[in-house]
């Protein structure tokens, strides 16, 4: 069967930077080719790239990751029924219970002056619903409260037809994010959501070693005859030039969220503008870990894009022996190069070479240039459009 797999392949250089750490505060890194290498973890683009969408498309078709998801939707429910504002939270947690199978209660902590009672209820786990999988429920949790009795509420959640109301609530309308990025209930494997995309950990071509930088700050009202520090500190970082990948199975992402609602939409619209805010918010964003102290703010070299009919295939082998700093410096230049031998000799070895209407080529610079031949050159915005046209032909045809 024949299938609609997005890869995107992206070189970017990175100054100083501490993008993503550990539990020691260090920049993350990996072993590969048998040397250390600079990594920035998939979950960390995830959410910058989750972060993205917030300014790429409305908030109806995104959704919300939290434990405070009783507080989330008593919030919807108060838009439909003001009068129910004393009650919300309490209906809330009743409907969640039903629709999720998951305990919502307040939070066991300490806490003075019994903060600990008068916590909302939350759930035990980050709970991923989207904006009309909340509105649902809080319908429901209107009908069924009759004016706000919670009792009458749960009487109204054990009729078989309505705890499948609310079941189904949770299992349709999911977002652009969940749909995506997938979800998972633990209490309730049949609301599970598979993700449509895999993010690989982005890693640095070359070997990468950690630097540290000691720093101090000046108290600003100390005496002239007051020597030393207010404070001093250090913190860990490196630079890299960067391979990150990702692969969008966009036939699971149709499926993930549906046809079209709007009258007048293509049924597959959903999908379609999910994989141009998705390319978008890839490309561009950047995990935010201190970025105030190191104003990193890079955009990528290199952008290849690629639609298979088969299967999604990651470059990063094109770097198991790291790249060497050229005589000028840098590894840039020699990484492009590097793609630019490999990927024709993959795809001709494997018979996965892409039609040239089904692979674009997005670069900056000179040091690119050897890339022109993997694809049609595009700047970012034709790129976006003609891969969510193509899509668009792709899902049509078989809609």
């Amino acid at each position: 069967m024949t299938r609609t797999i997005l890869d995107i392949h992206i070189l970017q250089t990175v100054p100083p930077s501490n993008l993503n750490r550990d539990d020691t505060g260090t920049p993350k890194s990996a072993y590969f080719g048998g040397v250390r290498r600079a990594r920035v973890s998939s979950q960390a683009w995830k959410r910058a790239t989750r972060t993205a969408f917030t300014e790429l498309l409305p908030a109806e078709v995104l959704g919300v990751r939290t434990k405070k998801v009783a507080e989330a939707l008593a919030e919807r429910i108060v838009l439909r029924d003001k009068s129910l504002e004393s009650v919300a939270v309490e209906l809330a947690a009743e409907t969640l219970k039903v629709a999720t199978g998951s305990v919502i209660e307040p939070p066991k902590r300490r806490a003075k002056n019994d903060e600990a009672e008068a916590a909302a209820p939350e759930s035990k786990y980050l709970m991923f619903l989207s904006v009309r999988q909340l509105d649902a429920l809080a319908e429901l949790a209107v009908e069924g409260s009759d004016g706000g009795n919670v009792k009458t509420l749960e009487k109204y959640l054990k009729d078989k037809e309505n705890k499948t109301k609310a079941r189904q609530a949770v299992d349709t309308g999911h977002s652009v994010d969940i749909a995506l990025f997938g979800r998972m209930v633990a209490d309730a494997s049949d609301l599970n959501v598979d993700a449509a995309t895999q993010v690989a950990h982005a890693l640095s071509v070359h070997r990468s070693d950690i630097e540290s930088d000691y720093y101090t700050a000046v108290d600003d009202r100390s005496r002239d005859d007051e020597s030393g520090a207010g404070m001093i500190g250090s913190i860990d970082f490196n630079s890299a030039t960067l391979y990150r990948y990702a692969a969008v199975d966009v036939d699971a992402l149709h499926r993930n969220l549906g046809s079209g609602l709007r009258e007048g939409e293509s049924p597959t619209a959903p999908a379609e503008k999910a994989v141009g805010a998705f390319l978008d918010a890839f490309i561009t964003s950047l995990p935010t870990g201190k970025i105030n102290t190191f104003g990193n703010h890079t955009l990528p070299s290199a952008v290849i894009v690629k639609i298979r009919d088969s299967r999604p295939i990651s470059f990063v082998n094109a770097f198991e022996e790291p790249v060497p700093k050229s005589p000028e410096g840098g590894f840039l230049r020699e990484s492009c190069e590097r793609l630019a031998e490999f990927v024709p000799d993959l795809e001709r070895q494997y018979g996965q070479t892409c039609a040239d209407d089904t692979c674009w080529v997005f670069r900056v610079g000179s040091a690119t240039e050897s890339l022109a031949t993997l694809g049609t050159r595009v700047p970012l915005d034709i790129l976006i459009r003609e891969v969510t046209e193509s899509v668009a032909g792709r899902l049509g045809s078989v809609a």
